[in-house]
């Protein structure tokens, strides 16, 4: 098989659309980031890559703590939107229905069939964008989301973000059962 050198690129699929809410001057905002992805597992944790000009990343740590909520497909124009606008140049507090959790600054989103509160462990300063660690403190989703009590992917049907297409997408049919298909070699 042939190759072609394309030189450093963040070519790493899939990469959620992901809403991550913060309380920013006492207004839930949200931004849209495709750049995030679980860290660990105990304590569970994530991180997000967001620019440091980013409204949202104020909130975050003015507040020490952030939300991460996943949308379903059915939301694609309003997480575009909110990847599009600034929360500096447009209030997006209205947009979505929020409710909150355990940590009472961190605005969720009703809508989104999953949502992550998170409380911040780190930072660090990667160039272009600011590597933020959260610890996961709660998980919420939506019941019918549930298949015996357990978060089903299909009916979560979260949004997927493609690069450098620049395009929206679905998960897909399931090929193997992980953990299991790797025995038969």
């Amino acid at each position: 098989m042939n190759k072609k050198r394309l030189g450093p690129q963040t070519l790493l699929y899939p990469m959620p659309a992901a809403l991550i809410g913060a309380q920013v001057n006492n207004k839930p905002n949200f931004m849209t980031a495709a750049w995030c992805g679980i860290a660990a597992f105990k304590p569970p944790a994530l991180t997000v890559g967001i620019q440091p000009i980013r409204y949202t990343l104020k909130g975050i740590l003015d507040q020490g703590a952030f939300s991460v909520n996943i949308p379903s497909v059915e939301l694609v124009k309003k997480v575009d939107y909110c990847g599009i606008y600034s929360g500096k140049k447009k209030d997006k507090s209205q947009m979505f229905k929020t409710f909150y959790g355990f940590l009472e600054t961190v605005p969720l989103i009703e809508e989104c069939p999953v949502n992550l509160e998170c409380k911040l462990k780190h930072t660090l300063n990667l160039g272009s964008h600011i590597l933020v660690v959260g610890e996961i403190i709660e998980t919420h989703i939506s019941e019918d989301c549930l298949t015996e009590d357990k978060a089903d992917p299909k009916k979560i049907d979260p949004l997927i973000f493609t690069l450098p297409n620049r395009e929206y997408y679905r998960l897909g049919e399931s090929i193997a059962q992980a953990f299991q298909v790797g025995k038969e070699k």
